[in-house]
């Protein structure tokens, strides 16, 4: 799979300069790094190329409203994670109106198809939980793709984030990738639960198409 392609990379810088963000994309190093990093990204994906840079964008310009609007960002915590058009929302905020002000905020996004507002209310987690949360997710990855999940499955076809002890899991999946992969995480020390937000295939699809984007989403979430 190539890295970004010159038009896709203009469109980047396009999108990136029409909601403000131009300055941290000047230079030919970042532009460098953008490529370079979106090639590697797609290289095992499920998801087509162009989904994955949309994804990179939902991301982007909800993280630009977020600083943009002042009663959200001054009272929460909040991540943000889009995967083939469905976005995560992990974090803390200081009242539901907030958490639900932002989920709306980031739904009426183009191209955003469902949003997950995983946000919790209360105050934002220490550092140092923060520093586990990461640890989990490294964890999560390496025992993924190191022989105990599926056999020849790549870890990189499933996102992981780690919210507070929570694992939120999603992707492009069979059915066994998913249990298995949930199995495997679940296992793991500091992981209190696991969600599961992935979008099930059928694995006649994986051997016929090149990107598995035509799936119909199926949600569950399990405990630990």
């Amino acid at each position: 799979m190539p890295l970004l392609p010159a038009p896709n990379l203009i469109r980047v810088l396009l999108i990136a300069s029409a909601i403000g963000l131009t300055p941290l994309l000047q230079g030919c190093a970042p532009a460098a790094v953008v490529g370079t990093a979106y090639g590697a990204s797609v290289l095992h994906e499920r998801r087509s190329a162009s989904t994955v840079l949309d994804d990179e964008m939902i991301e982007i310009k909800a993280k630009h409203l977020f600083y943009q609007t002042p009663e959200v960002e001054q009272a929460s915590r909040i991540s943000i994670t889009s995967y083939n058009f469905q976005v995560l929302l992990t974090g803390q905020a200081d009242s539901a109106e907030v958490k639900r002000r932002f989920a709306e905020i980031v739904s009426q996004l183009p191209k955003v198809t469902k949003v997950y507002d995983e946000v919790h209310i209360g105050p934002p987690i220490s550092l140092t939980q923060e520093s586990q949360d990461a640890l989990i997710t490294s964890r999560a990855k390496i025992a993924i793709g190191g022989g105990r999940g599926v056999k020849g499955f790549d870890a990189t076809r499933v996102k992981v984030v780690t919210e507070d002890g929570i694992v939120y899991l999603m992707g492009l999946v069979t059915r066994e990738e998913a249990d298995t992969t949930t199995e495997v995480v679940r296992r793991l020390p500091g992981v209190v639960r696991v969600v599961k937000l992935f979008e099930y295939i059928e694995p006649k699809s994986l051997s016929s198409s090149p990107s598995a984007t035509d799936s119909t989403a199926q949600t569950h979430t399990d405990g630990a």
